[in-house]
This record gives structure tokens, C-alpha cells and sequence, in this order.
């Protein structure tokens, strides 16, 4: 059954669908509105990237699916996944959604829970603490600052992801924010310092990256839009992790030995 046939059929759900933020990894961020519903949830749908710790507080009776591996492909389809969540509603009360960071960030719980309302499903978003501003601050590393900046942007880093969504406008990226947080920006980041320093950022400009942020192996390079390239080389840096741009990386080696 796809999502059409999904649509036109009648409303006959038993259940109700939360799309849950688990945080970026570190249990203790977990929202207690998010722990009791894993705690009673018939059936749980995760991301690859929910840390062990908070699938450890999911009801030991629930249904779990990974929906970060299956029948040896990296990830579900978009689809499939909404599908997925349509099917479980329709025979548990509590079908839980639950996504690393929050589902509003990067992190398609609008998609799904379009799809799920055009299904005549019920449907409710519990926001997660998002990586773009947890693994900075236990890196000691302040978004905003009153002598640093007083704007921050998000934006996704992972240009092939689809051809979905339009090219990012890192021009204006540039020139729009004191501090810039780029999620999933790793395998692209040589080419987004590229367009950021054509557009007028200066290559002194200080960069962070944090992987595995808030968790117990959570790692940092710090440099330069000049300089974090070899950087990352020499460290053999990978994702996942988050880059934070702008004047307010400077404060790390200051408040990051506060910790």
C-alpha cells in the first residue's frame, strides 16, 4: 500500500504517532515528556543516530525498527518510513518517532508529519535539543556573545542529499549571521569554505568542529577557514559532527576547560 492509497482510505487508526527529539546523545538532555512516551510506547522507530543510552529507556515490550539500516541499505526511503509510521498507527496506540537532535532541525519531521495528517493520522511533535546548539556549548563554545555576535544561522552542509531541496546560497550565508552552525558539512566542507571566503569571508575567520557532540567520545578541532582543512587531514576528522563559524570560537579555549 502506498502513501495515495493510504490517503484515500478511511481514518481507522487505533493509535496516535509522536514525533520525538531524542537530543544529540547524552541521555541527561533527553526531554522527560520524551523518556515517558518511550517508556510506554508499543512500537518505536529510530534513527541510526539515537545513542544506545536513550534506546536503553524504551519500553522493553515495544515493537523497535531501526530505520537507519534495513535489508542491507543504509536508510529507509523517506517514504517508506512515513509508510511505516502510517501502518504501526493503525494497530498501537503509541507509535513513537524518534529522531537524534530535534525533528524540526535537519531532521524531516515536517515531511512526515505532512504525510501522516494527509493520512488522517494523529500526530504530535515533542521537541528534542538540537546538536547545532548542544555539542557547541559542551565545547565551551557560546552561539551568541555580546562582544562576539548577536545572530546565528542553521544550515545543512550535506549538498547531495537530493536534488529536493535548493542549493544552499552560501553567499548569502556569508554576509547573513555573526556565527554560522553547518550541520552535516564534513564531506563538504572544503568546498563551503570555498564559497564562503569568495563571498567576502575572511580566511582568518575561526572555525570549530565538533563530532559526537555531548556524548563521552565527543572530540574538537579547532582552526581557521584557512587552516582546518590540513587540520583535518592530519587529525583523520570525520563526521558526523557540527561546524560553527564566527569570532565566538575564540571563547573555547577559554570556557571549554570550565567543564
Amino acid at each position: 500500500m502506498n502513501l495515495t492509497t493510504a490517503n484515500k482510505k478511511e481514518n481507522h487508526c487505533l493509535g496516535k504517532v509522536y514525533l520525538v527529539g531524542a537530543g544529540p546523545g547524552d541521555p541527561g538532555l533527553m526531554t522527560l515528556k520524551g523518556k515517558t512516551l518511550l517508556e510506554c510506547a508499543d512500537a518505536v522507530i529510530y534513527d541510526a543516530l539515537v545513542s544506545p543510552q536513550i534506546l536503553a529507556m524504551i519500553n522493553p515490550q515495544a515493537e523497535r525498527i531501526d530505520a537507519g539500516k534495513r535489508m542491507g541499505r543504509h536508510s529507509l526511503l523517506q517514504e517508506e518510513t512515513t509508510q511505516l509510521l502510517i501502518e504501526k498507527a493503525q494497530d498501537n496506540a503509541i507509535v513513537v518517532r524518534l529522531k537524534g537532535g530535534d525533528p524540526f532541525i535537519f531532521g524531516r519531521g515536517g515531511e512526515e508529519m505532512e504525510e501522516l495528517v494527509k493520512a488522517g493520522v494523529a500526530v504530535e511533535v515533542v521537541p528534542g535539543i538540537t546538536s547545532g546548539i548542544a555539542a557547541p556549548a559542551y565545547a565551551g563554545i557560546p552561539l551568541t556573545h555580546r562582544l562576539y555576535s548577536s545572530s546565528v544561522t542553521f544550515v545543512t552542509g550535506h549538498e547531495m542529499a537530493g536534488k529536493y531541496r535548493p542549493e544552499v546560497n552560501w553567499s548569502a550565508i556569508a554576509h547573513g549571521s555573526e556565527t554560522i552552525v553547518i550541520y552535516m558539512g564534513i564531506h563538504n566542507l572544503t568546498y563551503i569554505i570555498d564559497q564562503l571566503t569568495a563571498a567576502g569571508l575572511s580566511a582568518d575567520t575561526p572555525i570549530a568542529l565538533v563530532r559526537w557532540g555531548t556524548r563521552p567520545e565527543q572530540e574538537e578541532l579547532i582552526g581557521s577557514l584557512s587552516t582546518i582543512g590540513e587540520k583535518m587531514k592530519a587529525a583523520e576528522f570525520a563526521a558526523p559532527a557540527i561546524a560553527v563559524i564566527g569570532n565566538v570560537v575564540k571563547l573555547h579555549a577559554v570556557l571549554s576547560e570550565c567543564g
